[in-house]
C-alpha cells in the first residue's frame, strides 16, 4: 500500500469515527433536545461559529500547526460537544457548540488541504494529472466518511429500541406533521412525547464520546505529517495576525472563490434541513424518535455509495452534469415534501426521501470539496 493511500485511509477512518459520534448527535438535536428549541438553537450557534471561524482560523492554524495537528486539535473540539450533550442545558450545550464551531472550519480546511497535497504528490509520482488523483482521493474519503451516518444512527436506534415505554401517535397529532408542523400553532407537543429516559441518553452519549476520543488517537498516532517543514518555516517567519486575517479576504478577488460561496452555503442548508426539519417534522413527528436513526442510515448508505460513484463518474461526465443531477433531485424532494402528508402507513416513503437526499448530498460534498 502506498504511503499516500495509507494516509487517505487514516484520515477517512478518523473522520468516520468522529462523525459517527457527531452525526448521530446532530440528527437527534431537534428531537432529543427539543425543550425550548435547545437542540435547534445549539445547531444554529454551532454553524454560526463555523462561519466566523472560517474567516481567519483555518490559515492561522494550518500554517502554524500543519494539516495533521490542525485536524487533531479540531477533532478535540467535536469531542467537547459530545461532552456537552451528557447534561444538555443552555449553560453546557451553547458553549460547547461554539467550541465545535471554532474547530469545524479548520478541520475541513485542513482535511481538504491534506487530500489535495497528497493527490498532487501522488500525481507527480505516477506522472498523472493531479486533479484526477485528487478526485479519486475525495471519492475514497467520502465513501468511508459518509458511512458514519450508518453507524452513528444505528447506535442511536438500537439503544432507543431498549426503551420500555413508547408513546403512541394519534391521528390528530399526525395532522400537525410534515409541512404543517409549525412551532407557533402546533399545540400537540408531538415532537417531545417520545423522549427516551436519561439512562439511555447517558449510554448513547457516553458511547459517542468514546468513539470520538478514538478518532483523535488514530489521527494523532498514525497520520504522516506531510507539511511539517512548511509549517515550521512559517513559524520561523511568522506574519502579523492582521496580514493573515486579510489574506483570507484577498481570495475574494478571485471570481472562482466567489462563485463557490453559494454552493458551499447551500451544502450546509440542505444538510441542516435534513438533520433538523425533516427528522423533527416528518420522522419523529409521525414515527417516533427511534426511527430517526434508521432514516439517517438510509441517507448515509446512499450517500456513501453515491460519493464513491460520483468520484469516478466526474472524470467522464464533468462536474456540471453532476451538479444538475443534485439540483433536480433536491428540488423534486422539496416539492414532494411540501405536498406530502406523512403517515406511519407510508413507512417506505420516509426512507425514499432520505435515500434521494443522500444521493444529492453526495454531489454537493464530493464535487464542491474537489473544486477547492
Amino acid at each position: 500500500m502506498g504511503s499516500h493511500l495509507k494516509n487517505i485511509l487514516i484520515v477517512s477512518f478518523g473522520f468516520l469515527l468522529l462523525f459517527t459520534a457527531y452525526g448521530g448527535l446532530q440528527s437527534l438535536q431537534s428531537s432529543l433536545n427539543a425543550d425550548q428549541g435547545l437542540g435547534t438553537a445549539s445547531l444554529s450557534v454551532l454553524y454560526g461559529a463555523i462561519i466566523l471561524s472560517s474567516m481567519f482560523l483555518p490559515p492561522i492554524l494550518i500554517k502554524n500547526l500543519g494539516c495533521k495537528w490542525t485536524i487533531v486539535v479540531s477533532m478535540g473540539c467535536y469531542v467537547a460537544y459530545s461532552l456537552g450533550n451528557l447534561y444538555p442545558s443552555w449553560e453546557t450545550l451553547i458553549p460547547t457548540s461554539i467550541i465545535l464551531g471554532l474547530g469545524g472550519a479548520p478541520l475541513w480546511s485542513a482535511k481538504c488541504t491534506y487530500l489535495t497535497i497528497s493527490g498532487n504528490m501522488q500525481g507527480k509520482k505516477e506522472n498523472k494529472e493531479g486533479r484526477d488523483i485528487i478526485n479519486q482521493y475525495f471519492g475514497i474519503f467520502f465513501l468511508i466518511f459518509q458511512s458514519s451516518a450508518v453507524w452513528g444512527n444505528l447506535m442511536s436506534s438500537l439503544i432507543f429500541e431498549l426503551a420500555d415505554d413508547r408513546a403512541s401517535i394519534t391521528e390528530e397529532q399526525l395532522t400537525h406533521c410534515g409541512a404543517a408542523d409549525c412551532p407557533v400553532t402546533n399545540v400537540t407537543g408531538n415532537s417531545t412525547i417520545d423522549i427516551p429516559p436519561d439512562s439511555l441518553r447517558y449510554t448513547l452519549v457516553g458511547s459517542y464520546i468514546g468513539v470520538g476520543v478514538l478518532s483523535v488517537i488514530l489521527v494523532a498516532v498514525f497520520l504522516d505529517d506531510l507539511d511539517k517543514e512548511a509549517a515550521q518555516e512559517f513559524r520561523d517567519n511568522r506574519q502579523p495576525f492582521f496580514s493573515v486575517f486579510l489574506a483570507t479576504f484577498k481570495h475574494l478577488r478571485d471570481k472562482r472563490q466567489i462563485l463557490l460561496i453559494p454552493m458551499t452555503m447551500y451544502s450546509g442548508f440542505e444538510q441542516g434541513f435534513l438533520a433538523g426539519d425533516y427528522n423533527k417534522s416528518y420522522v419523529t413527528c409521525a414515527l417516533g424518535i427511534r426511527y430517526v436513526g434508521y432514516s439517517m442510515i438510509c441517507f448515509g448508505a446512499t450517500n456513501s455509495i453515491s460519493s464513491f460513484a460520483f468520484g469516478k463518474l466526474s472524470r467522464y461526465t464533468g462536474r456540471i452534469a453532476l451538479f444538475a443531477l443534485g439540483t433536480v433531485t433536491n428540488l423534486s424532494c422539496i416539492i414532494a415534501l411540501f405536498l406530502w402528508k406523512p403517515h406511519p402507513d407510508d413507512l417506505a416513503v420516509f426512507f425514499v426521501f432520505s435515500g434521494l437526499w443522500g444521493m444529492a448530498d453526495a454531489v454537493w460534498q464530493t464535487q464542491t470539496n474537489g473544486k477547492f
